[in-house]
């Protein structure tokens, strides 16, 4: 509402404008001019007061208290065509402020679109199709392969592996059995299972977090803006100048004179300009920045939080170890495994078979237990490949990681152990942050602690969160003391949305299309590179250079010409026009944003 109306003002000052040029110039009526001039520009005025005076009781400092000073004196003394420049001038960095900070106010449309929409009840051995939100605590739900869960539930019968990676960012799949809880929006595996329904939708895990996605951008953290820093000096500065020329004179033209050069031109103009080119400058780079407060953000970013799972990480699994006991090889045990679980649809099915496609045997008679493991006939031999207690009768020494075993003939043989890969680039975007003045990195994962630090360690990060729901994960955010922020989240997928939403700035990992993440984030990393994140920053860090370069050079323009303008050598008219060239050196100084390196968009892969 706020850009429409900034938007409105500056066509109604444009209108005015014309008007006013038509009455003079063309009808010969300045009188006219000058009452409409004076009428519309004392409402406008007016109207603005009022914003600001909101904006001042909000704690931070209204910019344009200079400028609309400056309206209301050149009115009051009759200079009525320097007051509508001022007008221009005023009504025109507002509205380009607008767009440079404007908030992406997002409807969740992403997380909505994925909840789940219906549920299967079963009743008197019948199954009935409902929608979510007519199923009741205590109701009996059918959920088949590969469906989402529908809501929080108990599992009466039958076994099955979930994949609740959007919710906790586990990455490898849970194994459910009967007695076992479910949580709504994880996805499950290739076997059908009863359950008792715990809570209704409304209650349920996937409708909490987007519950906490609300409740996170609806109170957004206080900020204190570059320009709002700069006002409070400059302003000061203005007036005193300002009433000393008054004063001497005797003149409360000369008053009018000093603020018509005083008007905040390099506040109102320069850094919105400045960080528009900065967002343009990310865009190029694969970096969607939703506003230019975020640019700020960056730019002073004291921790950064990370989550784990398609993050730090890829997001899949891969085969990291491979034991072999006395008789065979590594080769002949990754291989036995493949050959077994080659017609599986489980995910680590996927993940043995992958390294050596060529290379599996041929297996028959191949029967599946759910969250047990498969059996199958190998060259004449029987072949289990699971849990440890699956494979063998014997006992087996397990290990403290995503592991599969391999029997023959109820011979323990060896494992298969997975892990999910390492971005190749996490280290070095670690060692960047530090480098740009980051002065904390976290993990804050739903991981298992050794996993999660684990990682961590061999990247670099600081601490390590885990174990941690989306609202434990949000707690862990607002913990973090004054002097560590602003603080940085990145993350991805759905479990991500509300820490993204709660940080002061959220950045998603979205190069797999829009997800929940990247609606709630504030900014979008569309190419599958962690170091972008580095990059974002730096850009950030440039951007703020040249946005108080700029402002820092119109200030100092502006003090000279109100120093003249106090011995009453720059009537208010000129004065308002010479603002025009202040305007032209600022912006043009604050273009430079744009720039970067050349180079740099061959930094990042293409598309």
């Amino acid at each position: 509402m706020n850009k429409l109306t900034n938007n409105m003002r500056l066509i109604g000052v444009l209108a005015v404008a014309t008007i006013a040029l038509i009455l003079q110039f063309v009808f010969g009526l300045p009188l006219y001019s000058q009452i409409i001039i004076s009428s519309v520009g004392s409402l406008i005025a007016l109207l603005m007061f009022i914003d600001m005076v909101k904006t001042l009781k909000s704690g931070k400092f209204g910019v344009d208290l200079l400028a609309i000073t400056a309206v209301i004196a050149t009115i009051a003394v009759g200079e009525y065509w320097a007051a509508l420049i001022v007008l221009l001038m005023l009504t025109g960095g507002d509205a380009l402020e607008d767009y440079a900070a404007n908030k992406a106010n997002s409807e969740l449309q992403s997380l909505l679109e994925n909840s789940p929409q219906s549920a299967h009840l079963l009743k008197d051995d019948s199954i009935i199709d409902v929608k979510i939100d007519q199923v009741k605590v205590g109701d009996r739900v059918v959920v088949k392969p590969g469906e989402v869960i529908p809501v929080d539930g108990t599992i009466t019968e039958g076994t099955t592996t979930v994949d609740e990676s959007s919710l906790t960012g586990e990455s490898r799949p849970i194994d459910k059995v009967t007695g076992g809880t479910v949580m709504s929006g994880s996805i499950n595996g290739d076997s059908s299972f009863d359950m008792i329904a715990d809570k209704t939708a409304n209650e349920s895990q996937y409708q909490n977090i987007i519950r906490l996605v609300k409740q996170a951008e609806s109170t957004p953290a206080h900020f204190v803006r570059m320009a709002d820093k700069y006002a409070v000096p400059f302003t000061l500065m203005a007036y005193v100048i300002a009433g000393i020329a008054w004063y001497l004179a005797g003149d409360p033209v000369r008053f009018a004179e000093v603020l018509v050069v005083a008007s905040p031109c390099p506040l109102i103009l320069a850094a919105p300009i400045a960080l528009v080119s900065g967002m343009s400058r990310a865009s190029r780079n694969g970096i969607i920045v939703k506003s230019g407060t975020i640019i700020e953000k960056l730019s002073n970013a004291k921790t950064f939080a990370f989550d784990k799972t398609g993050t730090i990480t890829k997001g899949h699994l891969t085969v990291s170890k491979i034991y072999a006991a006395e008789g065979y090889t590594r080769e002949q045990v990754l291989s036995l495994a493949a050959g077994a679980e080659q017609q599986s649809s489980h995910i680590l099915a996927r993940s043995l078979v992958s390294p050596i496609p060529d290379r599996i045997p041929t297996a028959t008679n191949v029967v599946e237990t759910t969250a047990e493991g498969v059996q199958a006939t190998i060259n004449g031999q029987t072949v289990k490949v699971g849990k440890a207690a699956f494979v063998s009768p014997d006992p087996i020494k397990t290990i403290d990681q995503t592991t599969v075993y391999v029997s023959v003939n109820d011979k323990y043989v060896g494992y298969v152990a997975f892990s999910d890969q390492v971005r190749p680039e996490a280290k070095s975007v670690m060692d960047s942050l530090h480098e740009q003045g980051v002065t904390q990195i976290m993990m804050i994962s739903g991981d298992q602690l050794p996993i999660a630090s684990e990682i961590a360690d061999r990247v670099g990060i600081d601490k390590v969160y885990a174990e941690r729901l989306p609202e434990e994960k949000i707690e862990v955010l607002k913990e973090v003391e004054k002097k560590h922020r602003p603080v940085v989240m990145v993350g991805d997928g759905v479990n991500d949305a509300p820490s993204l939403a709660t940080a002061d700035v959220g950045i998603a990992m979205g190069a797999h299309g829009a997800t929940a993440a990247s609606e709630s984030a504030d900014a979008v990393v569309l190419k599958d590179d962690l170091g972008l994140v580095s990059k974002a920053v730096q850009i950030s860090d440039d951007t703020m250079r040249v946005a108080k370069e700029s402002v820092l050079i119109g200030i100092a323009i502006c003090t000279i010409l109100m120093l003249i303008a106090s011995f009453g050598i720059i009537p208010a008219i000129f004065g308002a026009m010479l603002q025009e060239v202040v305007d032209t050196v600022t912006i043009l100084w604050a273009l430079r944003a744009r720039g970067g390196d050349k180079k740099e968009a061959d930094l990042v892969p293409a598309q």
